[in-house]
């Protein structure tokens, strides 16, 4: 079995896991406001931001300076002592570090495109910031680490996915343990390519609600550290699959998402009412939320708690995985109420197939949560986390 030994994790919840266990609980979020100057045309529009100051990145890391590999920082000094701890008992060699992301800096790429079209001088700017393997190769050489180091990118799923591949190496005894992850910051190119698709929110996003208009983009990073050494919440089981049905559409019976959970139910050797609670992906656009909720239907029927916590975060695309699988780490080992949707500000929607989701908080019964990331290309990701005597 493979085991959770440290979470490091920042959104718009807090900056720091005790921080966001209070927000979680009480259902606020301190970076989720209006912005303005992400939009074209200079609209204003809900987005989740980390707020306050992040570690520098000193100048001999200068190629890898950008705001994405300031949150994994940030994520990986709550969880500094675990980590060097790992690195001096099993060696620099055992020791894995995979992430997930979608933009990696993507922001600073767009900003050095935008001063140099100006005529300005960008003397901050290089390649390497911006390319998708910059996270893992960012904290491997931070952490002077020689094990595989590798960032995967598919889309929503990809810190999902970074979970599973450190199982994985795990598994296949070429680690001992594995730095999972990702992070995701807020850039125009994807809020802009989500408002073209209409499936940006320029409100606060409104899962399983009647009148809901697509996301919330927020941004986030978070950390895990894998081992086999015996903790209090073990990765149970996991589930992936590609339907490929649509490049940014959901297969319409939701085949790949039933064979993810499924999967991971069957790793994991439980039934579906062993699962206390499903943090669903919930991105409040149309299709997502009408889809995931007749999978969870025909799967777990009405009973099995359930919501959506994108709205306390944003969906952090890249980093959405692991943030939701994070914030799932804390209500097991907190004993945290489970968090409903906010039905208080919009009306739900009673034309969904019907399912457990919480109008309220509620206690989790049974200590075992199930973790969804549907990404465009049909790309799904099920992570079953439990707590273990």
């Amino acid at each position: 079995m493979i085991y959770i030994s440290a979470v490091g994790m920042v959104n718009a919840l807090g900056n720091s896991a005790d921080e966001i266990a209070a927000n979680l609980t009480r259902g606020v979020a301190p970076g989720m406001r209006s912005r303005a100057g992400w939009l074209q045309g200079q609209q204003e529009t809900v987005l989740g931001g980390v707020e306050g100051e992040l570690p520098p990145i000193p100048d001999p890391f200068s190629v890898h300076r950008s705001r994405n590999n300031q949150l994994l920082l940030a994520a990986l000094a709550q969880i500094q002592p675990t980590v060097d701890d790992v690195i001096a008992r099993f060696g620099r060699d055992r020791v894995a570090v995979i992430m997930g992301t979608s933009t990696s800096g993507l922001d600073e790429g767009d900003e050095h495109v935008r001063l140099t079209t100006q005529g300005e001088s960008d003397s901050h700017w290089a390649y390497p910031q911006q390319e998708l393997g910059d996270p893992s190769r960012f904290l491997a050489n931070w952490l002077n680490l020689e094990g595989p180091a590798f960032t995967l990118s598919t889309a929503c799923s990809s810190s999902a996915r970074a979970m599973i591949s450190g199982r994985r190496l795990i598994d296949a005894g070429l680690v001992d343990v594995a730095l999972v992850g990702g992070a995701d910051t807020l850039s125009r190119m994807p809020i802009n390519g989500f408002d073209s698709l209409e499936s940006l929110s320029t409100t606060l996003c409104e899962p399983f609600g009647r009148h809901r208009s697509g996301i919330t983009i927020g941004e986030g990073a978070a950390l895990m550290v894998l081992t086999r050494e015996p903790q209090p919440v073990a990765l149970l089981g996991t589930g992936e699959s590609s339907d490929a049905y649509h490049i940014s559409a959901p297969h319409p019976q939701g085949e790949g998402a039933i064979r993810a959970i499924t999967q991971a139910l069957n790793e994991a050797k439980l039934k579906p009412e062993d699962v206390g609670y499903i943090n669903l992906h919930g991105t409040a656009t149309p299709l997502n939320d009408q889809i995931e909720s007749q999978v969870v239907h025909d799967l777990f029927g009405e009973t099995v708690p359930c919501s959506s916590t994108k709205h306390l975060t944003g969906h952090t695309l890249g980093a959405a995985g692991i943030t939701e699988a994070a914030l799932s780490w804390l209500i097991l080992t907190c004993d945290l109420p489970l968090p409903p949707q906010d039905f208080s500000r919009y009306t739900p929607d009673d034309t969904l197939p019907l399912c457990g989701v919480l109008h309220q908080p509620a206690l989790l019964e049974k200590p075992v949560i199930l973790s969804n990331s549907f990404a465009f290309g049909g790309n799904n990701a099920s992570i079953l986390l439990g707590r273990v005597s």
